[in-house]
């Protein structure tokens, strides 16, 4: 039981690298949705490895890229720019920027390996994973969606930021956008918002004091009120003498997203996770569910929160490891901080007994070549409320009960 403070932030779907993620998901998901026409096979769904690079006045696709389907994908580009919000206006006209393209098929050597692997009993449909390395699920029962409190709240503030743009409640704002969040935690629980940052794109002529106003009054109070109501937190988690509010800090933001910064895929893997509390492996967007970067970090969380969900563990961190060409994890680790009522590695046997954590298995079980990408391109891929996303339910919690009643007797 510690006392200390953690930060985590979260960014607008207008954020550059999230322009990047976006333009990436996008691309994945149309490559998909025209492999489901064709009623493909596993083995013959589009392999997808696109990373985006945006800057001003264009856009650089890098990667691989087999497909049995064709897709426009500067049109693509295109759309995902204009549904962002971004325009001549704003410093990026979709119209008008360039897009180029330097994808290459999927190497045979990578291909062969996921396509057969080198685990023996092999089925016809088993696939190897898509690469090697390790990847990281996280649980906590600080939240009723099992997620720190620091990300969960950047998330929510970041998205109504979006909302009051799209709904033009204020429409002198511009589409990139930053939060962050400063959580004080007594006794390894969540005890009051110490600091909130907003800082958000804006038209030339507004000032500081009517946006300051303004992001109180539309995005900081009522996300805030919500996220205390669902989470059953005491009114003092928000306390005007204790929490401190910056907004835009540098006093000015009128140039913003690529026109300001570049953006690059998979640079915002800790806002796609757990706000920092656990990450390992590799970036997700524009990777398709072959590749465990994504799949295997899906059921990692998968894992996680159905622990947490059965009060075996208050918190828990999963790790899966694989080895590319391979079916079956090479380890399988769980961390329960010293909240679980079992011994961690009697809980990694279990975890490896009751979920099938190979390639097909995890694609199988959350149908993962039918889910839309794009929209978790942003406001992270766990804890989503707003999706209904097959990693986050918790329907494995009778099954891990009733191994751990076996096993230890309980």
């Amino acid at each position: 039981m510690r006392n200390y403070f953690f930060t985590s932030e979260s960014v607008t779907e207008g954020h550059p690298d999230k322009v990047a993620d976006r333009i990436s998901d996008s691309i994945l998901d149309a490559h998909l949705n025209e492999d489901k026409k064709k009623g493909l096979t596993l083995k013959e769904f589009s392999r997808v490895a696109i990373e985006t690079i945006v800057f001003t006045g264009g856009c650089i696709l890098v990667g691989q890229l087999t497909s049995k389907s064709f897709v426009n994908i500067p049109q693509v580009v295109r759309n995902t720019i204009r549904d962002i919000g971004y325009s001549l206006e704003w410093g990026y006209d979709p119209e008008y920027i360039a897009v180029i393209t330097s994808i290459d098929p999927q190497s045979p050597d990578i291909a062969m390996g996921v396509n057969n692997p080198l685990d023996k009993e092999k089925e016809e449909e088993d696939l190897g994973a898509g690469d090697q390395g390790m990847m990281f699920g996280f649980a906590t029962n600080e939240t009723s969606e099992l997620m720190p409190a620091p990300i969960l709240l950047s998330h929510r503030l970041a998205q109504q930021l979006s909302n009051v743009r799209k709904n033009k409640i204020l429409d002198y704002l511009g589409p990139d956008g930053k939060t962050q969040v400063t959580i004080y935690y007594e006794n390894s629980s969540p005890k009051y918002i110490k600091d909130i940052v907003i800082s958000t794109q804006h038209k030339d002529g507004v000032t500081l004091e009517k946006i300051r106003k303004d992001m109180i009054e539309f995005v900081v109070i009522p996300t805030i009120k919500e996220f205390i109501n669902s989470n059953n937190l005491s009114n003092d988690f928000y306390n005007e003498k204790l929490t401190r509010i910056h907004v835009n800090p540098t006093g000015r933001f009128v140039i913003g997203g690529p026109r300001a910064d570049s953006g690059l895929t998979g640079r915002k893997v800790i806002v796609d996770t757990y706000g920092g509390f656990a990450h390992g492996g590799g970036s997700f967007s524009g990777k398709d569910p072959t590749k465990v970067d994504r799949s295997g970090a899906y059921m990692a969380r998968y894992i996680a929160k159905n622990i947490v969900a059965s009060k075996i563990a208050d918190k828990v961190e999963v790790q899966l490891a694989y080895v590319i060409g391979e079916k079956n994890p090479v380890s399988v680790y769980v961390n329960s901080f010293g909240t679980s009522k079992v011994d961690d590695f009697l809980l990694s046997q279990v975890v490896k007994e009751v979920f099938d954590l190979t390639p097909t298995g995890i694609i199988k079980k959350f149908d993962l070549f039918n889910i839309e990408y794009t929209p978790l391109s942003s406001y992270g891929h766990f804890g989503r409320n707003d999706l209904d996303l097959p990693w986050e339910k918790t329907d494995s919690i009778e099954k891990l009960r009733e191994k751990i009643s076996v096993k230890d007797g309980l």
